[in-house]
């Protein structure tokens, strides 16, 4: 239920805006923080009502911990609070995200700046493997242990995996497929065992969740994500790029990488690989939400002003979903197709993930970095460790690289 007038937006302001400094780490470290604000410290929420909105936004596309940002403030004061706590959460990382692709990618930047970029760049796609291995209990449990079912999520997995390597903008109608078939699957399934499950479900956990990160929403959702706008070009196209983002992007921050590097790179040339690799990485190491990386991508095309314009149309729909939908939440969540379609397109939304390492990997050009990548792989997949820490080790080993004369890119 909507709460009015329980908390002062200045309040709402302060608080959010502290998290959206110290919030690094990507979502984990966001639904901690604001956990510990919300439940622990102030007791503006139950526990119950706090993991029911985890739950609620996992049924949506777009940035999760932006999502229950806006949500939980929403909770507390209404569509004014909403508003605030989304801007005080988003602006500081923001803020650092488009100082830092001044730097970055300046025509003429320091030699030092070139080996940082190319260091944390080259650690980029064993963050995307670790990001896809973190997902992978979950969504096996959702799955549920028959062997029928576990023989459809590795299938599923493969053509996510595939697909995100060789159909580039049309990844997501292989995970609506996915979806759709278990759809089918498990509603033949149920009129024979005459339960409310089918065959070898894990029931879900009411929350359409994938491992603690973003499932897809059902098909309907998923259509816009056509690439309908080839011809777009100029602010157009970074407008066009930013709403896949923000309204599509299913499985987290790392399901969109071979969509916005198509478009960056291959589409409209904004951007060289190597460059977008440094952009992945700077929304992995700034506070906030990482799909602030769009707006990196959108410095490239057109500046500041078209980096402004990629963070504006990548977060509005979070705030639409919350404002205009958080009344009907419950309900989708129960919905029983829906939970199915998640189920199906869970597990392709793990395999892309995976799948985008291998043209990140590809767009490495230097021999250095491959070291670079194999250290960040122990560290993160084998030692699992922290992301931040990992790329800022491989920035600074990029550093050493170009000061010892190693070429950058």
């Amino acid at each position: 239920m909507e709460r009015t007038g329980r908390v002062g937006l200045g309040t709402i302001a302060g608080e959010w805006g502290r998290i959206g400094v110290l919030g690094f780490g990507g979502p984990p470290a966001h639904i901690l923080l604001l956990r510990r604000l919300c439940v622990e410290r102030r007791g503006w929420l139950e526990p119950s009502e706090f993991e029911d909105g985890i739950a609620a936004t996992n049924l949506l596309p777009g940035p999760a911990s932006t999502q229950l940002a806006v949500l939980t403030a929403w909770r507390l004061r209404g569509t004014p609070g909403a508003l605030v706590g989304g801007f005080c959460f988003i602006a500081p990382g923001l803020v650092l995200i488009l100082a830092l692709s001044a730097l970055f990618l300046a025509g003429h930047p320091p030699l030092w700046v070139l080996g940082a970029a190319a260091g944390a760049g080259a650690a980029v796609p064993a963050v995307a493997v670790q990001a896809a291995t973190s997902l992978v209990p979950g969504s096996l449990t959702r799955a549920g242990r028959a062997r029928s079912a576990r023989a459809r999520w590795v299938g599923y997995a493969l053509a996510g995996a595939v697909a995100a390597v060789l159909v580039g903008p049309w990844l997501v109608l292989v995970l609506v497929a996915a979806g759709l078939a278990e759809i089918a699957v498990r509603a033949r399934a149920r009129p024979a065992d005459g339960e409310g499950g089918s065959e070898g479900d894990g029931g879900g956990d009411g929350g359409g969740r994938t491992g603690g990160r973003r499932a897809p929403l059902p098909p309907a959702a998923a259509l816009p994500v056509l690439p309908l706008a080839g011809g777009l070009a100029g602010l157009g196209a970074v407008a066009w790029v930013a709403f896949k983002v923000g309204a599509l992007s299913y499985g987290g921050g790392f399901v969109i990488i071979p969509l916005m590097q198509n478009d960056a790179v291959q589409r409209y040339h904004w951007m060289t690989d190597g460059q977008f690799l440094n952009a992945v990485a700077l929304g992995q190491v700034t506070p906030g939400p990482v799909v602030h990386t769009v707006a990196a991508v959108g410095y490239a095309a057109a500046g500041i002003g078209g980096g402004l314009l990629a963070a504006v149309v990548a977060f509005a729909p979070s705030f639409l979903f919350v404002v205009l939908g958080g009344r009907h939440f419950d309900r989708l969540r129960a919905d029983r197709r829906v939970q199915d379609f998640l189920t199906g397109a869970g597990p392709a939304v793990i395999g892309a993930i995976a799948g985008s390492a291998v043209p990140l990997a590809a767009a490495l050009g230097q021999g250095w970095q491959w070291g670079v990548l194999v250290g960040a792989l122990l560290w993160l997949v084998a030692a699992r460790r922290g992301v931040v820490l990992a790329l800022l080790a491989a920035g600074g080993a990029g550093v050493l690289a170009v000061l010892a004369g190693l070429p950058p890119a």
